[in-house]
C-alpha cells in the first residue's frame, strides 16, 4: 500500500499563526497572511517539496474562485496537483467539461475535481441556485452523467428533470480524465457518490464513525458494480514531542475569544449539511473534552466550519492514527495546519519519512543532488 497525501491552500480568507474560520456562509476572521498568488504559491511549493501530490481548493462564497486560483498557481509549480472544488449548480455540465479538459491539458495532467454540491441554500441562492437540498443532489446526479459521458467521447443527448444538453460533444477531452472526489454524509449524496465518484471523502470523525461511512459507500457501490477509494480531510499539529504539539493545540486555543465560539456555532447549527452536524456533534460547542479520541482533537470546529478535527501528537503518534485509518481503507489524506506553510514542513519532514520506514507511502519527488563531501584534510589533522 502507498497511500497518498494532500495539502491544504488557504484561500479562505488567508492564512495565519491562529485558526482562520470561514465556511458554511461564515466571515474567516482576520489572518494575517492574504491569499494571494504570492503567498499561496509559497504554500503551494511547501507541498510540493514536501512530498504532498495534491492540493485541495476549496470553493464557496467566503473564498477566493479555486479554478482561476489553481490556474495561476499551476504556472508558479512544477509537479503539484490540484483538487478544484467546484459546484455544478453554478456553472453548466458542457462548459464545466470543457473547463477540466483545458486545465488538465495545459497544465500536463494536473487536475483533480471535487464536487460540492452545496449544504447551505442561503448561500447557493448568492449565486441564483433557488433547488433545494435534495433536488441539488438530483441536479448534481445528472451533471456527472453528461460530464462523464462528453469525456468519454459521446455526442450527448440528454433531457433530465434539471438539466438538457443537445447533441454536445467536447473538444477538449482531458488526458488523463480527471479523478472526482465527492463527500456527503446523506442518503442523497451516498446515492450520488456511489454511482460517479472515483473518492470519496469524509470528515476526521473518530475511526469507528469513518469504519461505518466505509461501509455504507461500499455497499451502495456494489449495487452499482463499482468500487470507489476512500479519503479524509483533517488538520494536523505533529510535533517531536506530544507536549509541544498538545501546546501548539492549547495555544491555538487560548486564541479563540468564547463569544467568537458562540457566534460562529449559532450560525453553523442553522446548517442544512449532514457532515456539518456530525461534526458538531463532536464537541457540542463546548472547550471541554475536545479530545475525542487518542490524539483527534475537535478544537477547530469551534470556529471553522466543515473540517472541524485535528490529528495532535508527536509525529510517531500521528503516524499510528494515519495507520489505524488506513486499516479501515483509507488511501488518501487531504490535510492541513496553522500556519499551511510551516505546517507543511512539520508534517512533511516529521511524519512522511516515518510513514514511508513503515511502507505505507512512497516518496515519488525526483531524486535531489546532494553535494560530495568538501575534499579538505579532517578535521583536527
Amino acid at each position: 500500500m502507498s497511500l497518498q497525501f494532500h495539502w491544504f491552500l488557504p484561500t479562505n480568507g488567508g492564512d495565519g499563526r491562529h485558526v482562520v474560520g470561514g465556511g458554511h456562509g461564515l466571515a474567516p476572521g482576520s489572518s494575517g497572511r492574504p491569499a494571494d498568488v504570492a503567498y499561496l504559491t509559497q504554500v503551494a511549493r511547501a507541498a510540493e517539496d514536501n512530498g504532498f501530490a495534491a492540493a485541495l481548493t476549496p470553493t464557496g462564497a467566503w473564498c477566493e474562485d479555486a479554478w482561476l486560483s489553481t490556474a495561476m498557481l499551476s504556472q508558479t509549480t512544477d509537479r503539484l496537483k490540484f483538487l478544484v472544488a467546484f459546484r455544478p449548480g453554478v456553472v453548466s455540465p458542457y462548459l464545466a467539461a470543457q473547463m477540466a479538459g483545458t486545465f488538465q491539458n495545459m497544465s500536463q495532467g494536473r487536475l483533480l475535481l471535487n464536487v460540492v454540491t452545496g449544504g447551505e441554500s442561503h448561500e447557493q441562492r448568492m449565486y441564483g441556485d433557488y433547488l433545494d437540498k435534495d433536488a441539488r443532489y438530483r441536479r448534481c446526479d445528472e451533471f456527472l452523467e453528461i460530464v462523464r459521458r462528453l469525456w468519454a467521447g459521446e455526442t450527448v443527448d440528454f433531457h433530465g428533470e434539471h438539466l438538457s444538453v443537445d447533441a454536445a460533444s467536447l473538444g477538449q477531452i482531458p488526458d488523463p480524465v480527471p479523478d472526482i472526489y465527492f463527500g456527503g454524509s446523506s442518503p442523497a449524496a451516498g446515492l450520488v457518490a456511489a454511482k460517479h465518484a472515483d473518492v470519496y471523502l469524509t470528515w476526521g470523525e473518530p475511526p469507528d464513525a469513518v469504519a461505518k461511512k466505509i461501509a455504507w459507500i461500499r455497499g451502495l457501490a456494489a449495487e452499482q458494480g463499482r468500487t470507489i477509494r476512500f479519503g479524509i480531510r483533517m488538520h494536523t499539529i505533529t510535533r517531536d514531542t506530544a507536549d509541544e504539539a498538545w501546546a501548539e493545540a492549547d495555544r491555538l486555543l487560548a486564541g479563540i475569544p468564547p463569544e467568537a465560539v458562540e457566534t460562529v456555532q449559532q450560525g453553523l447549527r442553522r446548517s442544512e449539511s449532514e457532515g456539518q452536524k456530525r461534526m458538531l456533534a463532536l464537541h457540542n460547542g463546548s472547550r471541554d473534552s475536545l479530545e475525542i479520541y487518542p490524539n483527534l482533537w475537535a478544537g477547530v470546529g469551534l470556529v471553522r466550519g466543515g473540517a472541524g478535527t485535528a490529528l495532535v501528537g508527536s509525529h510517531e503518534q500521528v503516524a499510528d492514527r494515519i495507520a489505524e485509518y488506513a486499516a479501515l481503507g483509507i488511501e488518501e489524506f487531504i490535510l492541513s495546519a496553522y500556519p499551511h506553510l510551516e505546517g507543511a514542513y512539520w508534517f512533511g519532514e516529521g511524519v512522511l519519512p516515518i510513514l514511508a520506514e513503515r511502507g505505507l507511502w512512497k516518496d515519488e519527488r525526483p531524486r535531489r543532488h546532494r553535494n560530495a563531501r568538501v575534499p579538505f584534510a579532517a578535521a583536527g589533522r
